[in-house]
């Protein structure tokens, strides 16, 4: 089977390839990459007026499975990240029950591997159960085809069992995603501590609780040796102590998510438990060092933290509510409206955080356009408008802050292995 892409612009920041070209793409593999290419046997998409990219990959996704498939399962999840354009994502493992051990880590690929055509990596839990009191056996995960360890939703509170998975994690050349919270400061506590909680009369979740936890980490990253990965890092005060880290040489990464440099605590006051998220949407000082950490290269990747819940669940008041919002179908689109049609980033500095950077942290080889390379793409209009309407997304569920927005960047064709899973008609 044969694919010819035509007259696409390349957004290429590994190889640096740029301008219109073609790619011909042989039983799910990129044969040829140059300009006037013809093959009578190949299937013909044209990509004119179109950019053209490794395909997407999200390294931070809730897919709720198993146990908990009436928020999301895979294969629904699945079809949500086709539709935003990605072609790899890494599930977290706070699923019912964990995945704490190779038996789960299995069930995950097999389900996978039912035909929902995007590539599922599973991400091991750092300790059993998530309940931060015994290390998993990572050798183990890994062996069995974990990409990464996490207590992902949980702080992991024990400083020495995160020194030791650290090591550990290190041996076994799996990288360790951390949820930095300080949970005596925040449980219970679903809105920033600021003028926003004051005035619903709420507990806040201090922005120092999060900051004292990626320190924490950093300085164990630090003392160790070893990497660690930030997760979802939401205030101005992190990103400068990861800044500080990094340029000495320290062995750090971090992400973060569209809702944390498009939104505020304000939005709280406009759409309440949709707006509920985990670390919680801070003030806007927040959402500019964000927006600074992402154009000076601190951040290095943009993910979800695709978290589905049912209606049922977000109807309820706003402290028992659940945290968190879906994004795999709006992500790309918030960053083109956000950071590219701003003038803020360029398409390859947008493009590398979402495809080769969270690529080189799981330590898969996926994100990139080269000969011989496996023909994961995405295509995408740069320029279009849509309005977000959460009715017609694939994901079971429609807890976004962002439905009705306009937004400019639209995914036209998802590819992996060659096969077209997606087509925006």
């Amino acid at each position: 089977m044969k694919l010819l892409i035509k007259n696409g612009t390349f957004i290429d920041p590994v190889c640096g390839i740029g301008g219109v070209m073609d790619i011909l793409v042989e039983d799910g593999i990129i044969v040829v990459i140059g300009n006037r290419l013809e093959d009578p046997e190949a299937q013909i998409l044209d990509a004119s007026g179109l950019c053209v990219c490794a395909g997407l990959i999200d390294m931070h996704v809730h897919l709720r499975d198993p146990g908990l498939t009436y928020k999301e399962d895979i294969l629904t999840g699945s079809a949500a990240a086709a539709r935003g354009g990605f072609t790899s994502i890494a599930c977290m493992p706070n699923t019912k029950p964990a995945i704490d051990c190779p038996e789960q880590v299995r069930y995950v690929l097999d389900k996978a591997s039912e035909n929902c055509g995007v590539r599922v990596w599973p991400i091991g839990a750092l300790s059993m159960g998530e309940k931060g009191e015994t290390m998993t056996d990572a050798r183990a995960l890994k062996e069995a085809g974990a990409v990464a360890i996490s207590d992902d939703g949980v702080p992991v509170m024990n400083a020495n069992l995160m020194r030791d998975a650290l090591m550990r994690a290190h041996r076994n050349k799996l990288t360790v995603l951390s949820h930095c919270e300080d949970d005596n400061m925040v449980r219970g506590r679903g809105v920033n501590e600021g003028r926003v909680s004051r005035q619903l009369g709420l507990p806040g979740r201090p922005a120092i609780a999060e900051e004292l936890m990626v320190m924490r980490d950093a300085m164990l990253a630090e003392e160790t040796r070893t990497a660690v990965h930030i997760c979802h890092v939401s205030t101005a005060n992190s990103v400068n102590i990861i800044r500080q880290f990094k340029r000495k040489g320290v062995q750090i990464t971090c992400e973060t998510c569209p809702q944390y440099f498009t939104l505020t605590h304000e939005e709280i006051l406009r759409q309440g438990t949709l707006a509920k998220v985990n670390p919680p949407l801070r003030a806007t000082k927040d959402k500019e060092g964000i927006l600074a950490g992402l154009k000076d290269g601190t951040i290095d990747c943009i993910v979800t933290d695709h978290a589905p819940h049912s209606a049922e669940e977000k109807a309820k008041p706003l402290p028992e509510a659940p945290a968190g919002m879906i994004g795999l179908e709006t992500s790309l689109g918030l960053a083109l409206t956000y950071l590219y049609h701003t003038g803020l980033m360029s398409l390859s500095d947008i493009i590398q955080k979402m495809t080769i950077n969270p690529a080189k942290i799981l330590g898969i080889r996926k994100g990139f356009l080269a000969l011989g390379a496996s023909a994961d793409i995405t295509i995408f209009d740069p320029d279009e408008h849509w309005t977000v309407d959460p009715d017609q997304f694939a994901s079971k569920a429609r807890n976004t802050p962002f439905a009705g927005m306009e937004l400019q960047g639209k995914v036209k064709y998802t590819i992996v292995g060659g096969k077209i899973i997606y087509q925006d008609r």
